[in-house]
């Protein structure tokens, strides 16, 4: 299926395993795309919010992100992440070896990030794929390493496609539907799709 372009701005009702609102935009640049978004929730009675600015390339590779946050009355925190393309990565200027064969990146406070792999790899129907990625926690912003699969299922009378999504180390596992641009619209126990006017 071959996806189509992404809109100015999409936004996303986060509820389950937390309660929260998110808001995103997508800008083309000669080499790619910068999109910008915001995240505020509250998970287990703490409020928290995370901010995020990530270059990616033309085929949606992470190229680097710059991420801040704020968990419950005063804990900030902020991270810069680069990618060189080839899947290595820096976190604050240092080499990390551990992240190492990842391409995308994975914010644990965002829906927006689940659209990075599909739209890299466009997976064939009935196709899985392994797409390890840099995961930053909502609170604190540590940065680990996710492994993670996209199973795509075949196209019925949706106008975008759907992954059955698994992340072995959560034990957790759910089918994500897309629109036709590759955002997500329904994520389960996460979030789902505010449609915006056009």
């Amino acid at each position: 299926m071959s996806l189509s372009e992404l809109p100015a701005t999409a936004a996303w009702d986060h509820s389950g395993s937390r309660r929260g609102f998110e808001v995103a935009a997508f800008a083309r640049t000669d080499g790619g795309w910068i999109v910008t978004g915001a995240t505020t929730a509250v998970e287990a009675d703490v409020p928290w919010w995370v901010t995020y600015e990530i270059e990616l390339t033309s085929s949606f590779v992470t190229r680097r992100a710059a991420i801040a946050g704020r968990t419950g009355p005063g804990t900030v925190s902020a991270v810069r992440i680069e990618g060189d393309g080839l899947g290595r990565w820096t976190v604050d200027d240092r080499a990390e070896p551990g992240l190492d064969g990842c391409l995308d990146l994975d914010l644990e406070s965002s829906a927006m990030t689940n659209t990075l792999p599909l739209r890299r790899l466009d997976p064939r129907p009935t196709a899985t794929v392994w797409a390890p990625a840099v995961y930053v926690r909502a609170q604190g912003l540590a940065v680990e390493r996710l492994e993670q699969s996209y199973a795509r299922r075949e196209d019925g009378a949706r106008s975008g496609p759907s992954v059955d999504y698994e992340a072995p180390a959560f034990d957790f596992a759910c089918r994500i539907d897309y629109d036709s641009s590759g955002l997500v619209v329904d994520y389960p126990g996460i979030a789902r799709r505010v449609q915006l006017a056009r």
